[in-house]
């Protein structure tokens, strides 16, 4: 055939090359790790890791005795020596994956842990922050609905543990200036009230239980379903329980002072004004084994 070459005579005494090995399918040689390799900056990481994870996490439910399931978003880190140079991005989701029938509010420690011995870190944080629902009467028709709550776990396991649950509830405020200074009616508001709080050594406490103190330090709590009578009650007894985003977060910090098994808390109130356009905002956090004194 035209452009074909006629094979060599078997005669022949040319040298042929030897054949290229065929790739073995077996187990991989090893690799290098890069990850592991030192580095020569000499800068410690203080956080270093994955973010923004979905996951599918269950919660023991007291009005119940059962679960609850939702989905989080996971946050997980290790400190890093200033010597590594970079951490295994990989095991977080193998360490992840691992809890994946079993990641319950009780094992957030646990799960830590095995974060800090998979990296083989001297620290290492979990966060997880989700939707968790409560069901809620309409304060005079008994009408139900679900309310929905922001809820923050967050550990950290180094020389010893630490565990703070946040959680954020919606209610509502209405100001004392505008109904001191006004004829009739009074600006009001939706807001977002948030705790977090540490617990004493053995001591826990329901999302449940915290969204209550919550709710109760605003002027009046915010329904998913309300009729006309609700409303009504609604309307008049923010009227009669006037709060600046001051008086929020001080109700709070006294509420809190009184529950036994706190230990810290930070508390925060933003609100959103409906006549100005900007919130409203203010701060209180005390730690009770130190802070016994109130600031000046």
């Amino acid at each position: 055939m035209q452009g074909s070459v006629p094979p060599a005579p078997e005669s022949s005494s040319a040298v042929h090359a030897p054949a290229a090995p065929t790739p073995s399918r077996g187990a991989p040689s090893a690799m290098p790790d890069v990850q592991a390799s030192h580095d020569l900056r000499r800068v410690a990481i203080d956080k270093v890791g994955v973010r923004n994870i979905r996951y599918p996490i269950t919660l023991h439910c007291p009005a119940t005795g059962g679960v609850v399931h939702t989905v989080a978003t996971v946050n997980m880190y290790v400190g890093l020596p200033h010597y590594q140079k970079g951490t295994h991005m990989s095991r977080f989701l193998e360490v992840l994956n691992e809890h994946h029938v079993s990641l319950r509010s009780n094992h957030m420690m646990k799960v830590c842990h095995d974060i800090k011995d998979r990296l083989e870190a001297e620290e290492a944080h979990l966060e997880l922050t989700f939707a968790y629902f409560v069901r809620k009467k309409a304060p005079v028709t008994g009408s139900e609905g679900m309310l929905d709550l922001q809820v923050t776990f967050e550990c950290s396991a180094n020389d010893h543990d630490d565990f703070v649950m946040a959680v954020k509830v919606p209610a509502a405020s209405l100001c004392p200036c505008s109904k001191e200074i006004s004829a009739y009616g009074a600006h009001n508001q939706r807001c977002e009230i948030e705790a977090k709080v540490r617990f004493e050594p053995g001591k826990f406490m329901w999302i449940e239980e915290l969204f209550e103190t919550i709710e109760k330090s605003a002027s009046v709590p915010v329904f998913s379903v309300l009729k006309r009578p609700d409303e009504k009650w609604v309307t008049e007894t923010a009227y009669d329980n006037p709060k600046f985003v001051e008086d929020i977060v001080r109700d709070l910090a006294v509420a809190l002072d009184k529950e036994p098994r706190i230990a810290w808390y930070q508390v925060i109130s933003e609100n959103f004004e409906s006549i100005h356009n900007h919130n409203a905002y203010a701060l209180v956090e005390k730690d009770k084994h130190r802070d016994h004194e109130p600031r000046t």
